[in-house]
């Protein structure tokens, strides 16, 4: 059965997650996965779903007929899910104060060792005491079954000391 992963954008109402179910359940597609959120006003979403070959075609047209309600929808077959091998998972929170270019540090660090970012939450909140805007980041992780969770681990510590932020990092090997 194809799956589908699309992203969707437009202004946030309530509805439009009803919308979209219907439109996939009229067209007998299964909701397999999906993130979504309300970011400066806009509703923002990752879905994917599976259609019968027959239905894709149609669910599709359906879908990106919701363009001239405002809702945005691009549309991309998804792939293969790689084969299972053994790597690392690992997880990642850090809280400081926020300023531009944490992300772009930390992304690089884990690039570098060739670790792939497989989900990303960040967000700006006040200091409980001070009002102060701190930055929040969690991630999920994977990391090479190669890679040397010591040296990955002082990288990010060393990143996490120049910038003055928060961390913790946990990890596991993958079955």
């Amino acid at each position: 059965m194809p799956s589908f992963v699309m992203t969707i954008i437009g202004p946030d109402r309530p509805g439009l997650v009803d919308t979209l179910a219907q439109i996939v359940l009229e067209h007998d597609g299964n909701w397999v996965e999906s993130r979504m959120a309300h970011l400066g006003g806009q509703f923002a979403g990752l879905l994917r779903v599976e259609v019968a070959d027959e239905k894709s075609a149609s669910l599709i047209a359906r879908l990106r007929a919701l363009d001239v309600t405002g809702l945005h929808v691009v549309l991309a077959p998804a792939g293969e899910e790689a084969p299972s091998s053994p790597e690392r998972e690992l997880h990642i929170e850090l809280v400081g104060h926020d300023r531009p270019g944490i992300v772009r540090q930390l992304s690089g660090t884990l690039a570098a060792h060739g670790v792939n970012v497989e989900e990303l939450e960040t967000d700006c909140e006040s200091a409980p005491m001070t009002g102060e805007r701190l930055f929040r980041a969690r991630a999920r992780l994977r990391a090479p079954a190669g890679t040397s969770l010591d040296q990955l681990r002082s990288a990010i510590e060393r990143i996490a000391a120049e910038l003055m932020v928060d961390l913790h990092i946990a990890g596991r090997e993958s079955p």
